[in-house]
């Protein structure tokens, strides 16, 4: 096991919630390889240790699309979040504003994008697939706008759902799911009580604000089904970029032919990313394919990056490979399921505290220092 910051609440999540949710969270496509070599490539790289730079002078702070950051980090993403936590976007969102970074809303959160954002005092991201249903989009859009969002992260890695075959044996899907689900959560009464009575609905909230009524868990794996969009291309893009004149971020990049063709789209960033090894497994690491990409389009747009990252010192690694912000998924989730926002907060605190010790003895004094001569170089393209 790599020890991190998250281990300790991933421990504790596991222990706290039932089965259902911890392994939908926790799991990835297939035999899971690319989900471990996530983890296990980025924490290969090695960092150049540096001494003697009198680093009493150290800034972690950065800027992303005009938004300042107290650091490089953004929460990602993550579906049903809501169901780790009572109302738990709400309390994410509370614990990445009140320690200076984006948190970003998915479009199938529990909480609607209303209940989100005027939550907090910083303007939320969100976060938009390409569906079938084109109506559904646009209204979401509507609201996001309406709802003071500056910033899209556009997902394009998911035309279709992943073969994740822990959520059939989890109870996350299946026949038997729904049976499955109840006797968990009364297995895990804490859970129960905080989010199973207290937490509801129990439905995704931007898709039932939709639809005119709720669309609950038992119909999420189904809607997701039929709505994801095969067909997706540049072309869909366009009309995104149509309905939206805010900074937008295409998600899903893993290839450096992809991210020029981001930057020939207009694109204003990318993500760096393989979807936390949940969709195609065997494919690169994203520790493994940010350098490339990096080389190929750094300066013509920015770059965020996830995938693997566990700790504050893999947020210095993915910056110092060519990454302007990093997202974290998993590393949240695990601390929101175990002490709602207040364990947000100190999973920042701890990711600041790492990043504040590999910075002082890497000799980078602010964001702009770290870059390759950060580290070894035989490590970065796993030579």
């Amino acid at each position: 096991m790599i020890i991190s910051a998250s281990t300790d609440y991933r421990e504790a999540a596991k222990r706290r919630i039932p089965p259902f949710l911890f392994h939908y969270a926790d799991g990835g496509a297939y035999a899971e390889h690319t989900l471990r070599r996530n983890v296990e490539d980025l924490a290969g790289i090695a960092l150049r240790q540096r001494v003697l730079k009198d680093m009493s002078s150290l800034s972690l702070e950065a800027e992303l699309f005009g938004e300042k950051l107290a650091m490089p980090i953004a929460l990602a993403p993550v579906g049903l979040a809501g169901m780790y936590a009572r109302r738990g976007e709400v309390q994410a969102a509370r614990a990445a504003a009140s320690k200076g970074v984006p948190f970003t809303l998915s479009t199938v959160s529990v909480c609607p994008i209303d209940e989100v954002a005027s939550s907090i005092d910083r303007p939320i991201w969100f976060q938009l697939y390409v569906l079938k249903d084109r109506g559904f989009m646009k209204h979401v859009l509507e609201r996001a706008k309406a709802a003071g969002v500056k910033t899209l992260i556009f997902t394009v890695d998911m035309p279709v759902p992943g073969a994740r075959y822990r959520d059939a044996h989890s109870g996350m899907s299946g026949k038997r799911g729904p049976m499955k689900r109840v006797l968990q959560a009364a297995l895990h009464p804490l859970w129960a009580w905080d989010v199973g009575i207290h937490g509801r609905p129990h439905d995704l909230g931007n898709v039932s604000d939709y639809r005119g009524k709720p669309t609950k868990l038992e119909d999420y794996i189904a809607w997701l089904g039929d709505n994801f969009d095969p067909s997706i291309s540049w072309k869909d893009l366009d009309w995104i970029r149509e309905q939206w004149d805010g900074p937008m971020i295409i998600k899903g990049i893993l290839d450096a032919e992809d991210a020029r063709d981001a930057v020939r789209f207009g694109a204003d960033g990318i993500v760096v990313s393989n979807h936390g090894g949940r969709q195609l497994d065997g494919v690169l690491s994203t520790a493994r394919a940010l350098p490339a990409i990096a080389d190929a389009v750094q300066g013509d747009l920015a770059i965020l990056a996830d995938s693997g990252v566990r700790s504050g010192l893999d947020v210095v690694r993915m910056i110092a490979m060519g990454a302007d912000t990093v997202l974290i998924g998993r590393a949240f989730i695990y601390a929101l399921a175990t002490a709602g926002e207040a364990g947000v907060a100190h999973l920042l605190d701890l990711f600041e505290k790492e990043m504040r010790v590999a910075m002082t003895l890497t000799g980078a004094r602010s964001i702009a220092d770290l870059g390759s001569g950060s580290l070894v170089p035989d490590s970065i393209r796993g030579a």
